[in-house]
């Protein structure tokens, strides 16, 4: 990778590249040629020290191969297999002045940039930031950035971990979204993927060992943190990590599927990842934090280093989320069945300790799984709860929301129960108003064969379930992105307008209220009654009650003299025994005395 030099039309770079394996490597720079030289003091790299102009492109060529890009390339301006670009960073002048905003008593949003707005870019993205800022949301976490083939995608294919994707706008446009971001008071958090890349596009492995065929995840051959060369693997994405935090100042780092990170050594990836980060926040002096998306149900995750875990800040709770789900859609299949057995008590059991399957059986596994967490030891907030994401919308057959199927009554319960329950609480957009809108799978693979293969394989994986193949959304297809934009002239209009200001009024009452910011998850008290279907709990001076059945539920809220704050129906005070009567589909938040 190119080392910026001084600001100016042209300066010295460093261009350096890790390539073991290789008997020669090649600049190719700006149409000239160099040849590199190894770096006595490290083993396997190359280096050069060459002028070149902010923009210039560039490539090696290993042992008179083709030219490829740069493993750690700031910049991809024609897409994976093009040549890469030098960035100079120091050229952006920031506008704002952060000190950063950290986990604790924040409202997280999931976006992603390419059907945010029509448009697809981050710059259109920024321009709808005043939006999130109003609804009282404090971080925006951003889908995954690095390059992937084509134009429209998720984004978990991508390549280039220090790059953005160039159609989203390239590095001017991330530096501009956090920018405006921070101007508004909100931070940033940008989802990274560490466990696969590719495949298409993914060069890395003509550089040397950053694959195994030791382990295998779901997207193929696992990311080599363990076996020889690993050190090195381990440095470039911890590297890449650092560049986010550092280069464009994002606040956070969303790691995605952790527990495909196979890693058999003493220190763990993780735990010298999270060190890395708490070294550098503490260099730049401002939090910065990582989430862990995790299905391993292990505290060990989220529990410091310096008492034995890995030293993440936090993890999404996908067992508050499946039990949420099936409270409010009755749905039971797949990895909802244990949830649904009993799905208020499974509630319950979550929102009093954090995961369901905390050394339970699980049958969609068929084996125990989990671990309980300490509650004397793991604050509240390091769990992120949430109701809807871009995993639990999109991976489903037509990639409906729960806005499709439920009414805005059990719409306002289930954003009751997220956003004043003691998660951390995280939307996903649109969410805040039911959008109309669904969000589908869809990709812009260039290349044919892998293309139908993602068709094919789609159509294969639900027809499974009993979907007809035409049923079933083509990825491929423009038309299944431009579906999955969203609708902002949705929020002007009924029902979506009263979502959004419940939304924002129960938003108001967390930042408000300190009982709704409380870290201690042994503090909350539940009620609830599975037949009736109401639920109610208790954080401090805070009681909040939930009915999902459509007729009128009694709900003891055992509360003297309490007060309601909020509610989706009118509802009166609660009578002398403490005894809420609450409307079908309805919810309402309350303060004691």
């Amino acid at each position: 990778m190119p080392q910026p030099g001084d600001e100016g039309i042209r300066s010295v770079q460093q261009f350096e590249v890790w390539a073991p394996q290789a008997d020669r490597v090649t600049l190719h720079l700006e149409g000239a040629t160099r040849a590199m030289e190894r770096d006595p003091e490290r083993t396997g790299w190359w280096t050069s020290d060459t002028e070149a102009e902010d923009g210039a492109r560039y490539g090696y060529s290993l042992d008179h191969g083709p030219v490829l890009p740069d493993p750690r390339s700031r910049r991809q301006p024609d897409g994976p297999d093009g040549l890469s670009a030098v960035v100079d960073h120091g050229r952006y002048a920031w506008r704002t002045e952060w000190t950063g905003r950290g986990l604790p008593d924040a409202v997280l949003y999931e976006l992603h940039v390419g059907t945010y707005t029509r448009e697809g870019t981050l710059d259109a993205a920024a321009d709808r930031l005043g939006h999130l800022a109003e609804l009282g949301i404090t971080h925006v976490e951003l889908m995954p950035l690095c390059p992937f083939p084509g134009r429209h995608g998720w984004g978990y294919e991508g390549v280039s971990l220090w790059a953005v994707h160039e159609p989203y706008g390239g590095p001017e446009a991330l530096k501009r979204f956090v920018d405006r971001a921070h101007e508004l008071g909100l931070g940033v958090v940008l989802d990274v993927v560490h466990n696969h890349l590719g495949p298409s596009g993914n060069h890395l492995p003509q550089f040397g060992p950053y694959f195994t065929d030791a382990y295998h995840t779901p997207w193929g051959v696992a990311v080599n943190l363990d076996g020889p060369g690993s050190d090195e693997v381990r440095a470039y994405l911890i590297g890449s990590a650092l560049a986010w935090l550092r280069d464009y100042r994002i606040d956070g780092l969303r790691l995605d599927a952790v527990h495909e990170l196979h890693d058999k050594r003493a220190i763990h990836f993780l735990e010298e990842l999270s060190t890395a980060v708490d070294g550098l926040a503490d260099e730049v002096g401002r939090p910065l934090f990582l989430v862990a998306e995790s299905d391993l149900c292990d505290p060990r995750l989220i529990t410091p280093r310096s008492e034995g875990g890995l030293g993440l800040h936090a993890q999404w709770n996908d067992d508050f989320h499946h039990a949420l789900h099936t409270v409010l859609t009755g749905e039971s299949q797949g990895y909802y069945a244990d949830f649904a057995k009993a799905p208020l008590a499974a509630l319950a059991k979550t929102l009093t300790g954090g995961y369901f399957h905390n050394g339970t059986y699980s049958s969609f596994r068929g084996r125990h799984h989990g671990r309980p967490l300490d509650l004397t030891r793991i604050s509240a907030h390091r769990l992120l709860g949430y109701a809807q994401t871009h995993d639990q919308v999109g991976n489903r057959a037509q990639g409906d929301r729960l806005a499709a199927s439920l009414s805005p009554g059990l719409l306002a319960c289930a954003a009751a129960l997220t956003l004043t329950g003691p998660f951390t609480p995280m939307l996903f957009m649109g969410e805040e108003w039911a959008a109309g809108t669904p969000w589908q799978f869809f990709t812009d693979h260039t290349d044919p064969a892998l293309a139908e293969a993602v068709r094919r394989g789609r159509r294969r994986e639900f027809a499974a379930h009993g979907w007809a193949e035409e049923d079933i959304p083509d990825p491929q297809d423009p038309a299944t992105r431009d579906r999955s934009c969203l609708d902002w002239s949705e929020p002007q209009r009924e029902p979506h307008a009263r979502v959004l200001a419940w939304h924002r009024e129960l938003i108001a009452l967390r930042h408000g209220l300190p009982d709704l910011s409380d870290p201690d998850l042994a503090a909350v008290r539940v009620s609830y009654d599975e037949q009736a279907r109401w639920f109610a709990f208790r954080r401090g001076d805070i009681r909040v009650a939930v009915n999902l059945s459509k007729e009128p539920a009694a709900v003891p809220l055992s509360a003297g003299h309490a007060r309601v704050l909020a509610a989706w129906e009118p509802v009166g005070a609660p009578d002398a025994e403490g005894t809420l009567v609450v409307p079908g589909e309805s919810c309402a938040v309350l303060v004691q005395g």
